[in-house]
């Protein structure tokens, strides 16, 4: 067993869950970009090398990709690491940037929020409809299904990072520094 020295503060439980399941979300979206690129690869490989296709490598390539663009959402929307340019919060005063920070994760809560509900109602109408793959007629209403979590994991990691930048607005510029590029 190793001791902390004094001046260390383990990190309440509350933040080894949240640190946990964001993790945990980010390993997700890992292991369908593995996935996706070994369909791709294979695809290729067989398709090239032998003449030969897997059944369905099309539909489960597309419904994949759609799962990866949903669980990479998740993924990137609580820590910020996606591609921003914005010229007018590198500008403003720290005041101004917590506040357009705020608004932002805000107005992408919102679209968020109505892209799972549509993505929901696709779920359901595609569940209804019975939509199969083309050559081995499987159900596909189960892939929007897993991407349809990914799409409620995002929401709630939106909402977590939206109730820190109000409340504890130091636990996100903590975790996560801002890098530029020069």
């Amino acid at each position: 067993m190793t001791d902390m020295p004094a001046s260390v503060k383990p990190p309440p439980k509350s933040r080894k869950f949240r640190d946990r399941f964001i993790d945990s979300i980010e390993l997700i979206a890992a292991f369908f970009v593995g996935i996706v690129a070994a369909d791709i690869f294979i695809s290729v490989l067989l398709r090239y090398f032998f003449s030969v296709q897997i059944p369905d490598a099309y539909d489960f390539g597309r419904l994949l990709l759609g799962i990866l663009i949903f669980w990479g959402i998740a993924a990137t929307s609580y820590r910020g690491t996606h591609i921003t340019v914005d010229l007018v919060w590198s500008s403003a005063s720290p005041r101004y940037k917590r506040l357009i920070d705020i608004f932002a994760t805000l107005v992408l809560l919102f679209v968020v929020t109505v892209q799972t509900y549509t993505l929901f109602d696709k779920v359901k109408q595609t569940y209804a409809d019975n939509v199969l793959t083309f050559d081995l007629n499987l159900p596909t209403w189960p892939f929007f299904a897993v991407a349809w979590i990914g799409d409620v994991s995002a929401v709630v990691l939106i909402a977590v990072r939206t109730w820190l930048l109000i409340i504890e607005p130091q636990v996100i510029e903590g975790e996560h520094p801002l890098k530029t590029v020069e």
